[in-house]
């Protein structure tokens, strides 16, 4: 029997040229299929960072590290009643001014007049760094501008902070929890008075804001802070609010998912 060599390499080169082929675009198709579609649009000054973050609580903390001003404030599936602050997103454009590139952004605050299924009211800051260079103005002044996003993971390079709000008392503690890593928002908090193995399950009063009653006298500081993300990922920041804590302070923990 003979062989034909010309014609079993010319198939040969076929099949593997049809196994990379598609092998690439299975590649390509499941690195793309987080993404989803959503309209942006842009509040506040071109460089700036949005709007104040008071829906969430995060305040001028959104201009801040480690924010840095890359936010967004979202609509009802985004904002989710304040459960969604704290969240990370991917967000992409293809229009002709965009980079193409993805850009993460931060649920900061609440856009209840934001129309459409999925919309993310961003930054300036963030909805220019989705430009290529130069073309930052030209993608801003589009208006309502059809991008993708899918949720990723947030990735600080820092601790959970808790502030504790303004109007808390030795009776009364409120906090508003920063910088989760990972899921980035909450389902659950709980405060853990010292000496004590009982739990106080802190109410959601808005946004990232977390409060309970408490009795010093019997619920004395400091104050461990244990936190359940949407997830459900724990984790407890040990003695994070100290004896002799004061309302409007921020306190840093030693710890991150």
């Amino acid at each position: 029997m003979s062989f034909n060599l010309p014609f079993i390499f010319t198939f040969l080169a076929l099949c593997l040229f049809q196994y990379c082929t598609c092998a690439h675009f299975k590649s390509l198709n499941a690195s793309l299929a987080g993404f989803q579609p959503a309209v942006a649009t842009f509040y506040g000054s071109p460089t700036g960072a949005g709007s104040d973050g008071v829906a969430c609580g995060y305040t001028n903390a959104v201009s801040q590290s480690p924010f840095n001003s890359f936010v967004s404030a979202g609509n009802g599936p985004l904002f989710r009643k304040g459960l969604g602050c704290g969240a990370c997103y991917q967000v992409i454009c293809n229009l002709a001014p965009c980079s193409g590139k993805p850009v993460t952004v931060t649920i900061t605050d609440e856009c209840p007049s934001c129309s459409g299924a999925v919309h993310f009211d961003l930054s300036g800051t963030a909805m220019g760094a989705l430009a290529k260079p130069g073309q930052a103005d030209a993608l801003r002044n589009l208006g309502n501008v059809a991008i993708s996003y899918q949720r990723v993971p947030c990735q600080y390079k820092t601790k959970i902070a808790f502030k504790v709000d303004q109007g808390s008392n030795p009776n009364f503690l409120s906090v508003n929890v920063e910088f989760e890593n990972a899921d980035g928002d909450l389902n659950l908090v709980e405060f853990l008075p010292s000496g004590s193995t009982q739990s106080i399950t802190a109410n959601h009063v808005f946004g990232a804001t977390w409060s309970s009653n408490i009795n010093p006298s019997t619920q004395p500081a400091p104050y461990s802070i244990r936190i359940t993300t949407e997830f459900n990922k724990k984790l407890t920041a040990t003695n994070v609010i100290p004896i002799g804590w004061k309302p409007g302070q921020t306190y840093v923990s030693n710890v991150n998912f």
